[in-house]
């Protein structure tokens, strides 16, 4: 019998779900807590469960296109990829944070962006930023990073720059404000809708141990 893989991040959402999983009647074996492992697929004990490592953005590809059958992802993630084959029934209230326009600080007062027409943007959110100041009347220009993002306005790369932000400190230690919140992030339990059809019965359990486990 193959077994029912979750695809998972390493990093924040990886520590905030692990006491999740283990409610869930899910234990992963030793080395998948080891920060230098290279492996990338991990066993869990007495269950037919396999657990990937991936890239918090490659997560719901992973899941979108059945290579893994469940994920963990950031409504970030999900918002900017919105990939139809994904089912999202729960939201696991961890990796809170925010998705933010954030500017240098100039000690002044916040930018006017009702009187623009037209800004440059770095993120790596394209598709989220280019709705969303579409929905101002304005066309971003965006310029894709894969971090380093709050140099892009001390450098003259953007203006300003899409990101996510907990506590602020990061943008306060390079010199840049938060100036407008685009949406609340938290991490979501997500399916494989064909999965969900041809599995049902396991996916259907494994869910509402999810929801048991978050629940408590």
């Amino acid at each position: 019998m193959k077994p029912i893989i979750i695809a998972l991040a390493k990093g924040r959402i990886q520590e905030e779900a692990v006491p999740i999983l283990r409610q869930a009647g899910i234990f992963p074996e030793q080395a998948f807590f080891d920060d230098n492992e290279r492996q990338l697929q991990f066993s869990c004990k007495d269950s037919n469960i396999s657990i990937i490592r991936v890239r918090s953005f490659d997560v719901p590809t992973f899941v979108a296109f059945g290579a893994a059958h469940l994920g963990i992802a950031g409504s970030d993630v999900l918002m900017e990829f919105d990939y139809p084959d994904l089912y999202a029934p729960l939201d696991l209230d961890i990796g809170h944070c925010r998705l933010s326009v954030a500017e240098l600080d100039s000690g002044k007062n916040d930018a006017d962006l009702s009187r623009i027409s037209h800004i440059r943007v770095a993120t790596k959110y394209p598709n989220i930023t280019r709705r969303y100041f579409a929905q101002k009347g304005i066309q971003a220009e965006c310029i894709k990073l894969s971090g380093a993002m709050e140099l892009a306005p001390k450098l003259g790369l953007a203006p300003c720059i899409v990101d996510l932000v907990s506590s602020g400190r990061t943008l306060k230690a390079n010199g840049l404000k938060e100036v407008e919140e685009i949406t609340k992030v938290s991490s979501r339990l997500i399916v494989n809708r064909a999965a969900f059809k041809t599995s049902n019965t396991e996916i259907s359990e494994l869910i509402e141990k999810f929801r048991e486990a978050v629940s408590d």
